[in-house]
């Protein structure tokens, strides 16, 4: 997509539209340009540029099928998110982020273990050996830990990468992976704290539309590069 495509698309969708001057930081300030009916407006030739490079970046992680672990559990994201998170087969948490899902990894993985376990019961028909009281138990305990874990299911080791829809809300995530230095791209409102980042996408992240499109971009990206390696630079003569 040209460059000035991609700003007339991100226009269309409302990704201009930033928060109440009250609401800034300091951090985002170089991607604002003005103030319309009280609401910051971001500088979207800007916003293009942060959103080419940060396809560019997922362009490498296809090409080498690395995992990418999508966040974002408001409810503006959830739908966009999941819907893109299963579209690439990759791992999601678009609910609250449990601590340690990063840092205490094996401890997660365990909980991961025991749905999978339960589940498998569940559908060999192997519950019936128990009460209907430790039926229904064993049931609320699937719910619980598909509530908190099922999108984490297909991810067996650390992710390579995240993708963070509104940093501010998941600073929970974006601070394990800081710890644990993997790359962070999220889309992120005027109230955000761009230096954490790694790779920002300064955009309107309240909105159900810009979300969708920017993940809808992000899913496109990575599944038309899966395993394409990029050719060698051209010897200069």
């Amino acid at each position: 997509m040209e460059k000035s495509e991609l700003i007339d698309k991100l226009f269309s969708v409302g990704a201009h539209f930033g928060y109440a001057p009250s609401r800034r930081h300091p951090s985002v300030a170089p991607y604002l340009f003005g103030v319309k009916g009280g609401a910051e407006l971001f500088d979207l030739e800007k916003t293009a540029g942060c959103m080419e490079t940060a396809l560019d970046f997922i362009k490498s992680l296809a090409a080498q099928r690395k995992t990418i672990l999508f966040v974002g559990g408001k409810a503006e994201a959830r739908e966009a998110l999941i819907r893109a998170a299963q579209r690439l087969n990759q791992p999601y948490v678009a609910s609250r982020w449990i601590g340690g899902s990063l840092t205490n990894f094996s401890q997660i993985q365990k909980r991961l273990d025991r749905l999978t376990e339960l589940s498998d019961m569940r559908e060999k028909g192997e519950l019936a050996k128990f009460t209907k009281h430790e039926r229904l138990l064993i049931d609320r305990e699937i719910t619980d830990l598909e509530t908190m874990f099922g999108g984490l299911r297909s991810m067996h080791k650390l992710p390579d990468a995240l993708f963070v829809v509104d940093p501010r809300k998941e600073s929970g995530s974006v601070e394990e992976a800081r710890q644990l230095n993997i790359p962070v791209i999220a889309l992120l409102n005027s109230d955000c704290d761009n230096k954490a980042i790694t790779y920002s996408i300064p955009a309107n992240d309240a909105s159900l539309q810009t979300i969708a499109f920017v993940l809808g971009e992000v899913a496109k990206t990575y599944e038309s590069n899966i395993g394409i390696v990029p050719p060698p630079p051209t010897p200069v003569k």
